[in-house]
């Protein structure tokens, strides 16, 4: 018997635009979220819609590339090494995911999910009255020096992108960057089919609203565990305590959905890959430019409604450890090195990106308990991948056949070797 109520874990991007989805589509739904939007990777990230992210992080390549990318070496990847007991056994599962074989098989699984990405997020925003989330069309990616621009080009033409295509820019384009940076860059190649959010947390926002005026309900509390007997019941942790309970439950708690999997018998080995943003609302970026990658620095720019936001760095971790504020700086220096206008005290914000070791999502319905959904481990396609995720689970919900096949983003792949 299919439930008629559910409850949803986790209130970032993923969770939201799903319980909207659910609550929508008929079912009574309880989105239980601790309520602090800046915990989330959804709050910081950089907006992009990314269509083109369709080759898996866990590759051959990756791992020829890792002593260069390393943070010490100026690159953008680092570990926090007293959490080694959590990235630890993560990295020798993503050294066992980077086998060709299997990132083959994950390509092909992210290419058909992400097809459906931008065509996705358009009808969620049209649904939850606010079509303008959806805002400009494309990116770019920039190099500064020659030699950066041949090699970045040719890795670029040896990479897949999915629905996403792409053109080398012209002087024209190029020049746009001279009045907002020290010196145009060199080169760079604009993408068609993908897009950006004109502010993540206002769509997060937006997707809240309507949920609400569907006639959902929101809890601010911490779940501690999830059980179930007759029914599934959410355990809230903190000083109120007390349970929560529906017919189903949704698990989208992003980084932290392992512990709660694992309090359901599920091997699910997700981990905080932190990402770090700096953001001012005083800046000269011209609005008409679009979402920039500078491959050089590891770094994009993007410019929202509240200001300029740029972004960096690959940090494992838990996803409750402080910031390091040596990432901060290294950002503000590089926006700097730039001429790119910024604060001189900019808002800062770190993130934990809930990421899988073969860098492909958890969607599903549990094997052990078909009440129990689960939408996770969307490592830094979460707000690209957060509308189909939602059309996707509520398929499942109803009981209707998804538009796409799901098994290769079932979470019992990992208990399966």
């Amino acid at each position: 018997m299919q439930p008629k109520s559910y409850l949803v874990i986790g209130g970032g991007l993923v969770g939201a635009a799903s319980a909207l989805r659910l609550q929508a589509a008929g079912f009574a739904v309880t989105l239980i979220d601790p309520g602090d939007p800046r915990r989330a990777a959804s709050f910081g990230n950089i907006g992009h819609i990314a269509a083109e992210q369709v080759s898996p992080l866990a590759s051959r390549e990756s791992l020829r590339t890792f002593p260069g990318r390393l943070f010490g070496l100026g690159g953008p990847l680092d570990f926090r090494w007293r959490d080694a007991g959590l990235w630890g056994p993560w990295a020798l599962r993503f050294i066992a995911a980077s086998d060709p074989a299997r990132h083959a098989r994950g390509q092909a699984a992210l290419t058909a999910i992400l097809a459906h990405a931008l065509p996705a997020w358009r009808r969620l925003a049209d649904f939850s009255g606010a079509p303008g989330v959806v805002g400009r069309d494309g990116h770019a990616v920039v190099w500064m020096s020659q030699i950066a621009a041949e090699k970045g080009l040719r890795s670029w033409e040896r990479s897949p992108t999915g629905s996403a295509a792409f053109r080398p820019m012209g002087a024209d384009d190029l020049n746009r960057y001279a009045s907002v940076m020290t010196r145009a860059p060199v080169a760079g190649i604009r993408f068609s089919g993908t897009a950006q959010v004109s502010e993540p947390q206002a769509a997060r926002d937006a997707l809240m609203a309507a949920f609400r005026a569907q006639g959902g309900e929101v809890v601010h509390a911490h779940v501690a565990r999830l059980s179930s007997g007759d029914r599934v019941i959410a355990h809230l942790g903190g000083g109120g305590g007390g349970t929560r309970e529906a017919e189903g439950a949704l698990v989208a708690a992003g980084a932290w959905a392992g512990r709660l999997m694992r309090g359901l018998g599920v091997e699910a080995p997700v981990i905080g890959e932190r990402g770090y943003s700096v953001q001012s609302a005083e800046h000269g970026w011209d609005e008409a430019l679009p979402p920039t990658v500078f491959e050089e620095q590891s770094m994009v720019v993007s410019r929202f409604t509240s200001g300029l936001r740029a972004s960096s760095f690959v940090e494992f971790g838990s996803p409750d450890a402080p910031g390091d504020p040596r990432k901060w700086r290294a950002l503000e220096r590089r926006l700097s090195d730039l001429g790119i206008g910024f604060s001189s005290e900019p808002d800062r914000w770190v993130g934990p990106r809930p990421t899988l070791p073969d860098y492909l999502p958890a969607i599903g319905r549990l094997e052990r308990d078909p009440r129990i959904l689960y939408a996770f481990g969307h490592q830094h396609l979460g707000l690209t991948l957060s509308a189909i995720t939602a059309e996707l689970t509520a398929s499942l919900a109803q009981g209707v056949e998804p538009a796409i096949d799901l098994n290769p983003f079932r979470i019992e792949r990992f208990s399966r070797g």
